[in-house]
């Protein structure tokens, strides 16, 4: 075993902290070596709230999966998600000397590289440059303008941006935790590298990953990314209703949704009652499951409703040929993809993270529930080789991986992992950048903006009543 090829992910997520220690076999299969989860206490909606839960749930799966693996972790690939992460497309030209005659990759990476220089709103920063297609000379729709010749190169460019300060605090925690952090990727890119095939990103699909405290979205068409968003309700939200209309504990609520929850109340019995312990010198209390399912279905349909509304706001619903594809844990209540189909007129699938694993002993990571983090290795895999130098972060180039001892950095670096497929080199003198374009507006919003708004008043009010 090759320490140098041993890749780490860290799933920081609002119900639970998972790390996976991995590496591909001679087949090009991925074989998950060890795992470790703890339960995630300081971690809201997908921002870190309290930095020493969070370093101690990171601890505890850092160190179960140095147990099971035995390997010494010492660099991470860790995913962001939150309702701060922002999305936007971009536009930008560089001008060559008229004496070269092609194209090179050096070009290209001098283009990405000037996309991180933007100047982006307070508080925040640019996480993610992910180009989109280029121009050469005025002649558009080109994909790989690499030995081409020109001596204009432009470039439409899909940027995500992220809050300083939440990425801050994952710096801290990770660093406090004694490990170092190699990139810094989010979720829904993570999970649509373990669960999509090359296929369906270039006929047009949907990721929704549901999670604990977020439901993230990722849309794809041509084989690139159009589309990212992450949503502030999620699993948890469903079992706080749980809790509140069934009168039961949290616990008492999270086992309910997991064993007895339907998506769509139709499909429930009338006549199934669960009898659950009372509290203590308290008689049991019973549960219709009807009256369960009715409550899953309305909080899931408001979640899934806005999530098309999001995808219905940029104009992408009529070019989702491979539909949806469904996964994260609340991806696993049953009829979830029925009802998802009955509400967006969309084809749907569960994502499962199969199609890039080898055979190997654990087999939980085969949920869709650990599609982030086996996503966040295998990205880290495509993004080993594939650093560029960014400014503003310094200008030497990452090391390689090494998972011997580390000693924790004060302030940690936070490359990207973009899909290109650019060599590390050293960006050149910027040319001033334009102006963010914001997307455009796409008509026929009406009948869906009454819905989405009404939604929303929905989900505020649940906000300045409940404790999440």
């Amino acid at each position: 075993m090759q320490q140098d090829k041993i890749v780490v992910g860290l799933d920081i997520g609002t119900t639970k902290i998972c790390a996976l220690v991995g590496r591909k076999n001679e087949y090009g299969k991925l074989e998950i070596l060890g795992m470790g989860k703890a339960v995630s206490d300081g971690v809201q909606r997908g921002v870190v709230l309290n930095i020493d839960k969070t370093v101690d749930a990171i601890k505890r799966a850092i160190r179960q999966a140095e147990e099971q693996s035995g390997i010494d972790i010492g660099v991470v690939n860790v995913g962001i998600a939150g309702q701060h992460i922002k999305s936007l497309q971009h536009n930008g030209s560089i001008t060559r000397p008229s004496g070269d005659n092609e194209i090179t990759q050096d070009d290209v990476n001098r283009l990405t590289a000037d996309m991180y220089r933007l100047v982006t709103p307070p508080g925040s920063q640019i996480i993610h440059v992910m180009p989109q297609d280029y121009k050469v000379d005025f002649e558009g729709g080109v994909l790989d303008p690499i030995g081409m010749a020109g001596v204009r190169l432009e470039g439409n460019f899909h940027i995500i941006t992220a809050q300083s300060a939440a990425i801050n605090n994952i710096n801290k925690c990770v660093t406090k935790a004694g490990l170092a952090i190699a990139d810094l990727i989010l979720e829904p890119l993570a999970s649509s590298v373990s669960v999509l095939s090359d296929e369906e990103k270039e006929a047009g699909v949907a990721l929704i990953d549901i999670g604990g405290g977020t439901t993230d979205l990722a849309v794809f068409k041509d084989g690139i990314i159009r589309h990212a968003a992450v949503l502030p309700f999620g699993g948890n939200i469903i079992t706080q209703d749980i809790k509140q209309g069934c009168n039961v504990t949290p616990n008492q609520a999270e086992q309910l949704k997991v064993k007895f929850g339907k998506a769509i109340a139709e499909e429930a019995s009338d006549y199934e009652i669960v009898s659950i312990p009372g509290l203590p010198n308290r008689p049991p209390k019973e549960v219709s499951l009807k009256n369960l399912a009715y409550i899953i279905e309305a909080r899931m349909s408001e979640i899934i409703e806005l999530v098309y509304a999001e995808i219905y706001r940029m104009g992408l619903h009529e070019q989702l040929s491979a539909g949806i594809v469904l996964t994260g844990g609340g991806s696993q209540l049953q009829n979830l993809e029925q009802l998802t189909e009955y509400l967006t007129g969309l084809d749907t699938r569960i994502g499962y993270p199969n199609q890039h694993l080898g055979k190997g002993k654990i087999e939980a990571v085969k949920s869709p529930m650990h599609a982030t983090g086996v996503g966040l290795v295998l990205a880290g895999y495509q993004a080993q080789d594939e650093r560029i130098a960014r400014p503003g972060y310094g200008e030497e180039e990452m090391p390689a991986y090494s998972y011997q001892a580390v000693a924790p950095v004060a302030a940690p670096v936070v490359p990207s992992f973009t899909p290109a497929p650019p060599a590390a080199v050293q960006p050149a003198a910027p040319t001033p950048p334009e102006a963010p374009k914001a997307p455009k507006e796409q008509k026929g919003l009406k009948f869906l903006g009454d819905i989405t708004r009404k939604l929303k008043g929905i989900l505020i009010d649940d906000f300045d009543d409940k404790q999440y």
